[in-house]
């Protein structure tokens, strides 16, 4: 059969009911695939549930230096486990959060890159064509993200800029982190300018007209089609007739006025030497974020591996980096800064945890309608190894109050506890990257 004169030599034929070009599609197509993703775009094509009846939250935190194994993992099981010396510093809220042992991402090894995993479990990060997944906050998001002002927000501390996030889109694309806690505080209590504000919509405005002229196109090369071919791009327009909608409902997000501020505007560290100080704020701002219901998924980096020599409580400086003394060959020295640095963290998070169970949502403690999952990508960051990974889960409405132990040498999935936060949260999920089901023996309440 003869070319067609108007396909180029190389390209494959396909043949339609009546032929159409390849460059005539992409006249059709093409401005759409051209379209700049815009951060109101972020809830995607998933179709949203209902709401349910309580909002539920989720805050995901990754250390990527994790903590000494040694000092944080207890001994026995169940309810009546001894809590080690980091555990020790939580015991106030005991009956409020689960410790696991026993858990990594199957195939999720190379040490470091293992961070961009941390919520998304896509295995071998490390290797040459690597490609990320989607990431837990994200799959929320697509299904709930436009009940919230924000779909999502993404969160840092010294995050090594455009390499590390917890954060990543269906195609794998990387959302960068939000370090600068003054600038979530604007955002989240003082918008932008009335410019600023038409600038936006004019943005969703054009998205929008560019979907409907494409959609126009598209309809003229549906009559030239075969049956297959019309399924395929009624298929792909609904997906932006709902993305239509989605970008209607930032616009209509844009003129709703914001949440007044109770608190006065935050200082931002100066230096990455003020590590903690810069965790403590992120961990407010995520407070605040759900108190006003600005987002009900946020992700926090903590970049461990990109921090210098820090100020530890204003009090105690490390003699060396961050990363440096994580290898630690078992120098007594390194040892007791990184259980400061270590047991700092935990403090963080007790408090974290007391300022999210004194506010209330419907004379509910907001901490049992938030779920924190506290971990790292390093079982031991000293050997590099990413298995037995240290695992935090906090409130959020389950029942809480065990070590839950599973073997150390051929791990549980921790896919599975994704898959429990996402029915937590109402989303129906049967499975979420390498999981297998739900996860054993942590039950809901509530």
């Amino acid at each position: 059969m003869a070319t067609p004169s108007f396909r180029p030599a190389d390209a494959p034929y396909v043949a339609f009911k009546r032929a159409v070009s390849r460059r005539r599609f992409l006249a059709g197509t093409g401005v759409l695939l051209a379209l700049p993703m815009l951060e109101s775009m972020t809830p995607a094509f998933a179709a949203a549930p209902a709401p349910a009846a309580k909002p539920r939250r989720m805050l995901g935190i990754c250390n990527n230096l994790g903590l000494v194994p040694d000092y944080f993992f207890p001994t026995g099981k169940g309810r009546d486990y001894k809590p080690s010396a980091y555990l020790e510093l939580l015991q106030a809220h005991r009956e409020d959060f689960s410790v696991f042992s026993g858990v990594s991402h199957p195939d999720v090894d190379g040490g470091h890159p293992a961070d961009n995993c941390f919520l998304t479990a896509a295995p071998h990060p490390s290797s040459g064509g690597f490609r990320n997944t989607i990431s837990l906050d994200q799959f929320m998001a697509e299904r709930i993200g436009h009940l919230t002002r924000f779909p999502s927000m993404t969160l840092g501390v010294n995050c090594a800029r455009g390499s590390r996030s917890l954060s990543w889109t269906a195609g794998g694309v990387m959302i960068p982190t939000e370090e600068r806690a003054s600038e979530v505080f604007r955002r989240m209590f003082m918008g932008g300018s009335e410019a600023e504000v038409k600038a936006q919509e004019r943005r969703l405005q054009l998205g929008q007209s560019i979907l409907d002229a494409v959609g126009g196109q598209a309809g003229e090369l549906r009559r030239t089609m075969g049956a297959t071919d019309r399924d395929r791009l009624d298929q792909y327009f609904t997906s932006v007739r709902e993305l239509e909608q989605r970008m209607q409902m930032s616009r209509e997000w844009e003129r709703k006025p914001r949440p007044v501020a109770k608190t006065a505007a935050p200082r931002d560290p100066g230096t990455p030497k003020e590590y903690m100080d810069k965790v403590r704020l992120m961990y407010d701002m995520a407070r605040l974020c759900f108190e006003t219901d600005s987002s009900r998924a946020v992700t926090l980096m903590l970049d461990s591996v990109n921090t210098p020599a820090l100020d530890i409580d204003h009090v105690h400086t490390t003699t060396d980096g961050y990363h440096s003394l994580s290898h630690h060959g078992k120098s007594a020295k390194k040892l007791e800064q990184l259980k400061q640095i270590d047991s700092m963290h935990m403090t963080l998070l007790a408090k974290l945890m007391t300022d999210l169970k004194s506010a209330k949502e419907d004379g509910q403690s907001l901490l049992d309608r938030t779920m924190i999952l506290y971990g790292s990508n390093l079982g031991n960051a000293s050997t590099h190894v990413t298995t037995n990974l240290p695992t935090l889960l906090m409130g959020g409405g389950f029942r809480h109050g065990q070590h839950h132990v599973f073997d150390t040498q051929n791990n549980y999935p921790l896919p599975n506890l994704y898959v429990s936060m996402l029915r937590r949260m109402g989303i129906e999920a049967d499975k979420f990257a390498s999981s297998t089901g739900t996860l054993r023996g942590l039950d809901m309440v509530g």
